[in-house]
């Protein structure tokens, strides 16, 4: 009689137990207040491996933190081995976050020169992060083709077991604290991340959007990146845009026009192909930059300039430079003209032999001087011309086409101001 009361006491237990589990997707956090773990379980898969309270602390080459972020170019995390020397598809419940600031998150820190070509978009309904990496920096073998990280997992425990993702994309939620930058961090339901073969991808569907769990699928996770989060993927390429929103993954339109949905296949049979090609959505208002350079600066991607940006502050900067000089050369011409004129005036205005001939005199140091300072700015056509900037780089300069400050021959200049008819 007591055996079977305990039994049915077990029993009962259990159902208590299994009623009491809450899905990780289900359960909703702050980002001012973390718990330990968000993942209290002990299932068949054990307890969660790391912590989701990050912080300087716990920030470092052997941070076991599990709270990721998505927020832009230069600004994000991706899931990898705490550890090298496993596959992807055996660990993904033990997966930690490494991130491009990762001391600011109390996270690892994804080595420079890891990320060789990085696209992030945001779009009516996600932001996504895309592109290609050097695996091996980051704990990933060569040859690994990688797996899919998501808050569901067979167990609704989550890949990684307890990961959460946060982003301050969508819009301020007071609830869910602030970031550096005063714009609210969110907790990101839906999300997906693929890591393998040299690639990543990681999107993140905004929590207000009914339709998140679509886009961020989480059952194709044997057919990657180009089929879960079509891009670009392109080597040597940095560069923020928006975007339209891309099919849901899985969801397809074949050529004659009718929308079709791909089915996965089991584990047990190989995925050589797919029945159709994923449609890279469309993209507009790019910012490109330069290099992986703005994954080594505080400041991030607004602390760099892109080259078309300095090319253009260059050339302003060598332009201002050379006007400067021109005007200060015209001036000179200017002064000299006018002691010219008046040498000229007072000659004229002479009744006296001895004082015209002393007048003549210094008209004709006058012309001398004249005549200088405007043949170190003329051509060999015997034109005005701007001078060169200080690193020898010349200002064009053009004239304008009639009127005042107009550039003519010094002979015609000469002329125009008298001296062919006193001389």
């Amino acid at each position: 009689m007591l055996a079977q009361a305990l039994l049915v006491a077990a029993a009962a237990s259990a159902v208590v137990a299994q009623d009491d589990f809450v899905p990780l997707a289900a359960k909703r956090f702050e980002w001012t207040n973390l718990p330990y773990q968000a993942d209290t379980s002990d299932g068949e898969r054990g307890r969660q491996a790391g912590y989701n309270r990050c912080n300087a602390t716990t920030a470092g080459e052997d941070s076991l933190c599990q709270t990721a972020v998505i927020n832009s170019l230069d600004d994000f995390c991706l899931w990898a081995p705490p550890v090298p020397g496993d596959v992807v598809g055996n660990i993904e419940g033990e997966m930690v976050a490494w991130c491009t600031r990762g001391e600011q998150y109390g996270a690892r820190t994804i080595p420079a020169g890891a990320l060789t070509g990085v696209q992030f978009i945001r779009t009516p309904h996600y932001v996504q992060v895309t592109g290609r990496i050097d695996q091996t920096l980051i704990n990933i073998g060569a040859d690994d083709d990688g797996g899919e990280m998501d808050p569901h997992g067979a167990d609704q425990r989550g890949n990684p077991l307890g990961g959460l993702l946060f982003s301050n994309s969508f819009g301020p939620a007071v609830t869910n604290g602030t970031s550096s930058s005063g714009v609210a961090f969110q907790q990101v339901v839906q999300w997906h991340n693929f890591m393998g073969a040299n690639l990543f991808c990681l999107k993140a569907c905004d929590p207000s959007w009914e339709d998140g769990w679509r886009m961020c699928e989480h059952i194709y996770d044997r057919i990657g990146c180009n089929a879960n989060a079509p891009a670009a993927y392109e080597d040597g390429v940095f560069e923020s845009c928006l975007g339209d929103d891309q099919l849901p993954p899985g969801i397809y339109v074949g050529e004659n026009g009718a929308t079709s949905t791909y089915s996965q296949p089991g584990e047990g049979v190989v995925i050589s192909t797919l029945p159709y090609v994923p449609a890279i959505p469309s993209t507009s208002s790019c910012t490109p930059y330069e290099s992986a350079a703005i994954y080594n600066q505080p400041g991030g991607a607004a602390g760099i300039t892109t080259t078309s940006a300095a090319s253009s502050a260059s050339t302003s900067s060598a332009s201002s430079t050379s006007m400067n000089s021109t005007s200060s050369g015209l001036s000179s011409a200017s002064a000299s003209a006018n002691s010219t004129t008046s040498a000229l005036s007072s000659a004229s205005a002479s009744n006296s032999s001895s004082t015209a001939t002393s007048t003549l005199s210094s008209a004709s140091s006058a012309v001398s001087s004249l005549s200088s300072a405007i043949s170190s700015r003329t051509d060999a056509g015997g034109n005005l011309v701007a001078s060169s900037t200080s690193d020898g780089a010349a200002s064009a300069t053009s004239a304008p086409a009639s009127g005042a400050g107009q550039l003519v021959p010094i002979g015609r200049l000469l002329a125009l101001m008298g001296f062919v008819a006193i001389v």
